[in-house]
């Protein structure tokens, strides 16, 4: 009897992909090549891999779910949000702590986001899983860079054809006035937003698989909210059940002991890590 065997690919779009010249288009607009704003180091081979799972061992698959970052230009977390006391832009990968707005260290571009502002960044630090981290602008809706990794696209596509299937995609991030580096709760959630408040329906669909294998960018950040936060949700059976694909992931640059730890910790709470080849064997055992 076939069992349930769901696919989690987190945000496996081209903004995070370290893609080779070929992947990459001219701006019908400037005639400029687009390259991806965050790339992470390995991120296409490992998308490659999630997309031989799929193509390989799809007929294993009962169910693939697609997160999806969607940004807006505007955002809390992006350089065109934010300038120094002085006015001056604020670089990417700048770091911004309640203390330091406080302070007059930096300032919201926006004098009327500051109230708002400094509510979100108190909130986030009693939390204490995050400091503000401000990234280059990506996945911006309706942009290249938020559209999925060609290989793994093509290959969920196949496979809905194949198996007359539909892909859950699932977005996240379009709220501007707070982060959401998991797929199921942003980090502060917003309470007149019900996108950025747990997701209970998507875990309790999880819960009811067989086996979770969960993949995508970045292992330090996206893929370590996302499954933080629904190991958070679960029994210990049921952790059992999710599976972490380690070589269909990778740590943004500079995040390597940040991804390290979660995989002992995840370990530690009863979630298996495994590699593709083990995962493309279940499978097809299970085709």
């Amino acid at each position: 009897m076939k069992r349930n065997f769901h696919l989690l690919v987190i945000d496996p779009q081209n903004d995070f992909c370290d893609l080779p010249a070929s992947y990459l288009p001219a701006d019908p607009v400037s005639g400029d090549v687009l390259r991806p704003a965050l790339p992470v180091a390995g991120s296409h081979a490992d998308l490659q891999r999630v997309a031989g799972l799929i193509d390989q061992g799809g007929a294993g698959l009962s169910a693939i779910s697609i997160t999806l970052d969607a940004h807006h230009r505007l955002d809390i977390a992006h350089p065109t949000f934010w300038q120094s006391g002085e006015g001056a832009p604020v670089a990417p990968f700048t770091q911004i702590e309640a203390a330091q707005v406080r302070a007059g260290l930096y300032q919201p571009r926006d004098p009327q986001a500051l109230a708002r502002s400094l509510a979100y960044l108190d909130a986030l630090e009693a939390a204490g899983r995050y400091r503000l981290m401000i990234w280059p602008v990506h996945c911006e809706i309706g942009s290249w860079g938020a559209a999925v990794h060609a290989d793994v696209r093509a290959a969920y596509n196949r496979w809905e054809d194949a198996h007359l299937g539909q892909v859950t995609k699932l977005g996240k991030g379009s709220n501007p006035w707070t982060e959401h580096y998991s797929a199921v709760m942003a980090e502060v959630p917003d309470a007149d937003d019900p996108a950025t408040q747990l997701n209970h329906g998507f875990i309790a669909r999880l819960a009811e698989a067989d086996r979770v294998y969960i993949t995508g960018e970045a292992g330090s950040h996206c893929v370590r909210a996302t499954t933080e936060h629904i190991v958070a949700q679960l029994d210990e059976a049921a952790r059992m059940r999710l599976v972490l694909v380690t070589d269909c992931m990778s740590p943004v640059t500079g995040f390597e002991a940040h991804y390290q730890q979660f995989l002992q910790a995840m370990s530690a709470a009863g979630v298996r890590l495994a590699r593709a080849d083990e995962v493309l064997s279940e499978l097809q055992a299970n085709a």
